[in-house]
This record gives C-alpha cells, structure tokens and sequence, in this order.
C-alpha cells in the first residue's frame, strides 16, 4: 500500500471524500486550510486500488494548475487487521506500481545526462580491459554499472503508452550510449592488441538459441521487477541480459581487424537489445500498464501492436540467421 496525497484547492474537498468512498478508502486525513487556498488530503490506498484512484483524481483534478499529487510509499504497518477478503484482494492485485510510479521510475534510465555518459564511458573501459584480459570479474563489473539497460526498458514502456515523445528521448539515449561504448571500444582496439584466446571475447562472437531465451526471460524479469515494486533486482538482470560486452566486443574486434567475428558479437547485441524490447512490452501488457484515457488508449493500441509486429518480425529474422550460422557446412 501507499499514501497517496493530494495538494489542492479546499473546494475539492467533498469530491475528494467521495472519491475515497467510492473506491473504499477507511484511511483519509484532511489537513488545515493553508494561506493560499490549499489543503493536503492523505489517503491509505491499497495496490489493487492505486491506479484507479489515481486516475480519478486525475480527471477530477486535470483542469487545476496549482495541484500536486504525490505518492508515498508506507515501509510498514503495525498491528494491521486484515480479513480473508482483504488478502485475497491483495493477491489479485494486477500491478504493485501505478502507471505514475513507474513512469518516475523508468525515466531516470531514459535521462541522456553527464552521469549516463559518464558510466557508460567508465564502463566500457573497464568492460574492454576485462574482455581483452579475460578477466571475469571486470566483464561482470561493467555490466552492473553500464546504464544501458534502462534506456531499453524505457523504450518498450513509451511503446505500451503510446508516448511517441518518451520513445525518441529513450532512442535518443539508447543510441547515445551505444555509439559511446562502441566508439572507445573501436579506439582501444586500434592501439591495444586484442587476443582471439580470449574466452571472455570468444564467447560473445557466437550465438545460439539459448542465448535468444536468456535474453527473452532476463528482459522480462527486469519489467517484472519493476511492476512488483522490487527495482533493487534489476542489478541481477543488468549482469543475466549483459548489452555493454558485446558492444564493447564489436568495437575491439573492428578496430583489431576481425570483422567476421566482429559480426559474431553485433549478431548478439541486436538479440539482446530486441528481445528485451519485445519480453518488456509483453511483461507490460500482461500487468495491466496502459493509458489513463480512451483517446490515449487508443493511440497507445495502434503504438503497441506496431511495434510488437516490427521487434517480432525482427526477431524471427535474427533467429533465422542465427540458425543459417550455425547451420552444419555441406560436405
């Protein structure tokens, strides 16, 4: 559960009361009056109302200039009394986070900042030095702190809502972050002797089916994580879907004059990049996640169908190749 809580005009008072007991909030607290006409309303919300009581506030509330609506989270209750109704309610509950809380969540990863560039550069040094070095530890140390993931995940979200300026600011930093990590890897392969008996490198120039379901599930889990509230696991997905090492890899593999395996390793970063597209807008469509309005539903079904179709028809076309790769050489 959360509190949810709205800052606004006292008139609203009696329809924000009514909208707590329409939807069965017992919890709600109503503050002083405060100088400029505003008054804060508290309500206890549980998870499977959340988004429905947002959504009423926000269409009772869309015409206000001078409203906030925040969402608080509640790390504990104490001496909670809950009936067998209540449970089972909680149980059936379609999302653990509003459509609000994860658009504040995913766009910290969509955000093309210093501080993206900066870990992306800081990992791919340290990425490169590992794979040239086939030293384990430093691959799956680029991996935790490459910011990549998120611009991914924010890609597949805007496609589910339909966010057509959301999707270009998250290509826009996926892109950004990829040509990055790919540029210094090329530099550093140009003047650093890279070494095909690198395990590490090796292993990212050939890709199998396997590698199609581990970036299909690991894409899921991290939208999971994200709709359960559990945001802490996605360190885990960062090192299970891993794009930085083969970007990194790419780059090395040109710049060290290997282009065919250089091809091994971009083979598997579209798998990876597509499949957690395609395994995130499926995680957010099964959660529930969609417009407030029927205009923007509507849009958002025209949005999601198209480019379910596209990164679908992608996949089957890289799993062709895949397939054609590893297809045994007629004698």
């Amino acid at each position: 559960m959360r509190i949810v809580e709205i800052i606004t005009e006292t008139k609203y008072s009696d329809a924000l009361k009514g909208i707590a007991a329409h939807f069965e909030v017992e919890d709600v607290w109503v503050g002083s009056k405060k100088n400029d006409g505003r008054r804060s309303f508290r309500m206890l919300v549980e998870d499977n109302k959340r988004q429905s009581v947002i959504d009423a506030l926000q269409h009772l509330l869309a015409a206000t200039e001078n409203t906030r609506i925040l969402i608080l989270p509640v790390d504990a209750v104490v001496s909670q009394k809950e009936d067998e109704e209540d449970a089972a309610a909680r149980e059936q509950s379609i999302i653990a986070a509003t459509r609000e809380e994860l658009y504040s969540e995913i766009e910290k990863g969509a955000r093309l900042d210093n501080t993206f560039l900066l870990l992306t550069f800081l990992s791919t040094i340290v990425a490169t030095i590992g794979l040239i070095e086939d030293n384990i530890a430093a691959v799956i140390g680029a991996m935790v702190i490459a910011p990549l993931l998120g611009p991914n995940i924010a890609l597949a979200f805007a496609a589910s809502l339909g966010d057509g300026e959301f999707m270009l600011r998250a290509l826009k930093t996926n892109l950004a972050g990829v040509f990055l990590a790919f540029a210094l890897a090329l530099t550093i392969g140009l003047f650093w002797p890279v070494g095909l008996d690198s395990q590490e490198i090796m292993s990212r120039t050939s890709v199998g089916l396997d590698d199609v379901v581990l970036a299909l599930a690991s894409g899921a889990a991290a939208v999971l994580s994200l709709t359960t509230g559990l945001s802490s696991t996605l360190v885990g997905v960062m090192v299970a879907v891993a794009l930085l090492p083969p970007t990194a890899t790419v780059g090395l593999l040109l710049g060290s004059g290997q282009p065919a395996l250089a091809g091994g390793a971009a083979l598997m970063l579209a798998v990876n990049v597509i499949c957690v597209l395609l395994s995130a807008m499926v995680v957010l469509l099964i959660r529930g996640i969609k417009p407030r309005t029927w205009y923007e539903r509507s849009q958002a079904k025209q949005s999601t169908t198209f480019y379910f179709l596209l990164w679908a028809g992608l996949l089957l076309m890289l799993i062709a190749v895949i397939l054609l790769r590893t297809a045994p050489m007629p004698v």
